[in-house]
């Protein structure tokens, strides 16, 4: 009987989860028009529901009538697994993300380490999609996912390790709560949370760095091959991806929920959809680097400048230096790294490749 009863309770916590997913996956599509629209100076949708509200819904509803089509040549199997690959592991994230200290699915003393696994998985099957597909595009748009996350997976967890150690702990709602006494570590690690916005854009494919799926390259990469619900589910495992790492920018640098007079679940929300703002900003603002730059730019700049945060880190925490002192470190590397990039921008307007 208890077995039964913790099955239950199991199945209706997936259940409302992927509720909750879905309902976020087409509220940021909404959002994401929206914002697009004013930035282009039009309305975006406006005709089905109040203020094209019920616009994704309606298109979601049209790919589950799409007919899904496979090429005759794919590897069946592995084409009809590759979506549920990519998506499984943004929805499983959701599990250990606390939005507030009470409203979490499981909250995991291993929660930070949890995550940083879990999103990485998406690479199989974004791999195996461009394998299966028997297509040269999405071969190409394969084996870029494969470098871009291998990329700038590293300068991320460099990142996470930080937060960590200033934390002491990798309990996410533990790294909440050390804020609540410290501040929010945005204040002390300024270099860290720029590389993390940075490395999370990659991570979800994101303007300037979705070359994997560049139509005007690749022609939409690993996906190319796909329709109807299938190729929805690579749709909402980038959107659902998106809220994921905003919220966990939040938890580790925001200092999650916590904020005065509003509930703290509002807080969160107005937290992570701040970060989402400029997620989409910078699809509206930034032209899609070229696949060298954007690997010059991980391994040359990230890396280098990630290694950078966390020696800085061990260095405070070790001689048990003010975290003021962290902060003046971590601007000081901030901006040396705002010098790099401009002097990389330079080197790039000037390269024969380019004016080629």
């Amino acid at each position: 009987m208890d077995l039964l009863v913790t099955l239950a309770v199991l199945t209706l916590q997936i259940v409302l989860l992927f509720n909750v997913v879905m309902f976020i996956v087409l509220a940021l599509v909404w959002l994401e028009r929206k914002v697009l629209g004013r930035v282009h100076q039009r309305m975006g949708p406006m005709r089905v529901g109040p203020h094209g509200t019920l616009q994704s819904l309606a298109d979601g509803i049209k790919l589950l009538l799409k007919e899904d089509l496979a090429p005759s040549s794919a590897e069946r199997f592995a084409f009809l697994l590759a979506p549920l690959l990519v998506f499984a592991p943004s929805f499983l994230v959701f599990v250990a993300i606390p939005f507030t200290r009470d409203i979490v699915v499981r909250n995991l003393a291993l929660g930070l380490v949890y995550f940083v696994a879990v999103s990485s998985l998406s690479t199989v099957g974004m791999v195996l999609a461009g394998w299966s597909s028997s297509n040269k595009y999405a071969l190409i748009g394969a084996a870029r996912t494969a470098a871009q996350l291998i990329s700038y997976e590293i300068p991320l967890v460099l990142v996470v390790l930080s937060v960590a150690m200033l934390g002491g702990t990798l309990d996410l709602r533990g790294l909440v709560e050390s804020q609540g006494q410290a501040g929010p570590y945005v204040l002390w690690q300024p270099l860290g949370a720029l590389i993390f916005i940075m490395a999370a854009l990659a991570e979800v494919f994101r303007p300037p760095f979705d070359i994997p799926v560049a139509e005007s390259e690749v022609l939409g990469g690993p996906m190319i091959e796909y329709s109807g619900m299938r190729w929805g589910l690579f749709f909402m495992a980038e959107y659902g991806n998106a809220f994921a790492f905003s919220a966990l920018f939040v938890l580790l640098f925001l200092g999650g929920w916590q904020g005065p007079l509003l509930p703290p679940i509002l807080w969160f929300l107005l937290k992570t959809s701040a970060v989402i703002l400029v997620f989409f900003w910078m699809r509206a603002a930034m032209p899609r680097l070229r696949i060298d730059q954007l690997m010059g730019f991980a391994w040359e700049v990230l890396l280098p400048f990630a290694f950078l945060n966390l020696f800085l880190t061990g260095v405070v925490q070790l001689y048990r230096w003010p975290l003021w002192s962290l902060s003046l470190l971590s601007l000081t590397g901030l901006l040396a790294l705002g010098y790099v990039v401009e002097r990389g921008r330079v080197t790039w307007r000037r390269s024969p490749s380019l004016a080629s």
